[in-house]
């Protein structure tokens, strides 16, 4: 393992603090790119995944047995500090060369570090991009972990290769690469809350 991380948590945990102060008290039940979820629903999955993920870089038991569905009801009362803590602890954590070492615990199996890694890197990246449209804020992206997130998120064949491989024009720039992130969960990235009803329907989990 080198000094060098294979994937820098940095950039998506500064997009996703950025974005909690842009979210109002209203708009909590505003609509967001994950079919049937308000943007309360979303910070409470949020909260959820990165309490989780932080546990499994530290290698601790019970990362999580199964993902709760996620309710505003369920926000912590100072849910704005709370989720900017966990997410600086996450990036923090994942910084450990220990971290991608081996397995981690997750769903009540052990399960290859870095996969989980990378798991965690489209929840902030696919999430982050919810919670941007869904508040109507800008939103971008770490170029080197949108190319990850499209070879983690693409099709393959029984022997590991891609269904269809990413072409030189896929990975040109930041928000091509966005768009495909997007596409490969199942998102419109035109979607905006104005016509969350006409939209593809899109995957609420992430990963």
């Amino acid at each position: 393992m080198t000094d060098r991380m294979p994937l820098d948590f940095d950039p998506p945990v500064r997009q996703l603090r950025a974005l909690l102060l842009g979210v109002a008290d209203d708009d909590l039940t505003a609509p967001t790119p994950c079919d049937g979820w308000s943007v309360g629903d979303l910070l409470d999955h949020l909260v959820t995944l990165t309490s989780a993920y932080l546990r499994a870089a530290r290698k601790q038991p019970g990362a999580t047995d199964t993902v709760p569905e996620p309710s505003a009801a369920h926000l912590p009362t100072q849910w704005r500090s709370r989720l900017a803590v966990l997410l600086e602890e996450l990036a923090t954590a994942w910084k450990d060369p220990a971290a991608w070492a081996g397995t981690a615990p997750w769903g009540g199996v052990t399960t290859p570090a870095p996969a989980l890694a990378t798991a965690a890197m489209n929840e902030l990246t696919t999430h982050g991009w919810d919670l941007a449209r869904a508040t109507g804020q800008d939103f971008a992206a770490d170029p080197r972990s949108l190319e990850a997130l499209v070879g983690f998120l693409s099709p393959r064949r029984p022997d590991g290769s891609p269904v269809v491989p990413p072409t030189t024009a896929d990975l040109e720039d930041e928000p091509t690469l966005l768009a495909k992130v997007v596409e490969l969960t199942g998102r419109d990235p035109q979607w905006h809350p104005g016509t969350h009803h006409h939209g593809t329907r899109a995957t609420r989990d992430a990963a």
